[in-house]
């Protein structure tokens, strides 16, 4: 089938043009043209910009558009004014940033939905983009119809390429080993999402033309902190590591937060976002790979093609050791 990928070739947009190659399907990708310009020459590269310049779609017909970087609503609809009808089975990727919270741990896809004081604001903030995102899925429903559109809400996306950096800070910390800082409670909720797993998903649901809204998460809950940091070191901790937890009240009073320590889930009433059902997807073909099984490809993948670490996510060795002796003298 011919799909068309609006990004393509960062982080998730490269997993799913992977996933459409290796199964054999007509590729076409809409992008700036400045990441990774010569990954994928078997695929059609049409350049432009989609807040700018869409005048490279207004030829062409697919059977599926999967759009990976919409944040506002004005992107989508400009998306499909100038794809009038060509697109296909329009695929949107989303968040579970979308539910208000707080949510129930193990709630669905029909869980409420965060809405936003200014609906015309394309200010990017913590507590704009969930709302942000509920827009981009109720326009692309009214403009592409609910019978042709697919909404995914991705938890944290891990995996190879990562350029957020926040699951690979803990796998090449854990991988250092000596006595590791860990944040919070260990049952703190926690969930991800390997890049690769949910691509392979999402072209599937491509090729079926499967309609509706699903979570892309794992593990289901329950699952912690201390499980996901359990299962990196399973993998890739030296002999003599230690992980040494730390309480959440010590760690914000001594000014640490969720970009120091990545994927932390500091704030209870935002915690149980962490811990949404991922069975209708399951019951739609997504199959998670053992978070260990990611950990350790992604430390192999900062041997051969690393991912340079991002400025201010995760804690500097000093900053580190600072804070443990603090804990430790405090007990």
């Amino acid at each position: 089938m011919r799909i068309l990928i609006i990004g393509g070739t960062a982080f998730v947009g490269r997993h799913i043009t992977e996933a459409a190659l290796a199964a054999g399907h007509d590729v076409t990708l809409f992008n700036r043209g400045r990441r990774n310009p010569g990954l994928f020459p078997q695929a059609t590269h049409l350049t432009g910009d989609r807040n700018t310049d869409l005048t490279a779609l207004e030829a062409g017909r697919w059977d599926a558009t999967i759009d990976v970087c919409a944040y506002f609503p004005r992107q989508v609809r400009e998306l499909a004014a100038m794809l009038d009808g060509r697109g296909g089975h329009h695929i949107f990727i989303s968040s579970t940033s979308a539910y208000r919270t707080p949510v129930a741990r193990g709630f669905t896809e029909d869980a409420p939905l965060a809405e936003l004081d200014d609906p015309d604001t394309e200010e990017i903030t913590d507590q704009t983009y969930g709302g942000l995102k509920v827009l981009c899925e109720h326009r692309a429903a009214e403009l592409y119809g609910a019978a042709n559109t697919t909404i995914v809400r991705p938890t944290y996306v891990i995996g190879p390429h990562d350029l957020s950096y926040r699951f690979t800070w803990w796998v090449e910390r854990i991988a250092r080993g000596g006595n590791v800082l860990a944040p919070g409670d260990p049952a703190d909720p926690i969930q991800v999402i390997d890049a690769r797993d949910m691509a392979s998903w999402i072209v599937g649901l491509a090729a079926g033309r499967v309609t509706g809204t699903f979570h892309a998460v794992s593990p289901p809950p329950p699952y912690g902190f201390g499980d996901l940091l359990e299962a990196i070191a399973a993998e890739v901790a030296p002999p003599g590591t230690e992980l040494v937890w730390v309480t959440s009240d010590f760690l914000l009073s001594h000014g640490a937060d969720e970009a120091s320590l990545p994927l932390w889930p500091a704030f209870d009433g935002e915690s149980d976002i962490n811990a949404a059902d991922p069975a209708a997807a399951i019951g739609t073909g997504l199959r998670p790979r053992p978070v260990g099984r990611s950990a350790a490809e992604v430390h192999d993948a900062q041997v051969t093609d690393p991912v340079a670490p991002r400025e201010g996510v995760g804690l500097a060795p000093e900053r580190e050791a600072e804070l443990l002796k603090h804990w430790l003298a405090s007990r």
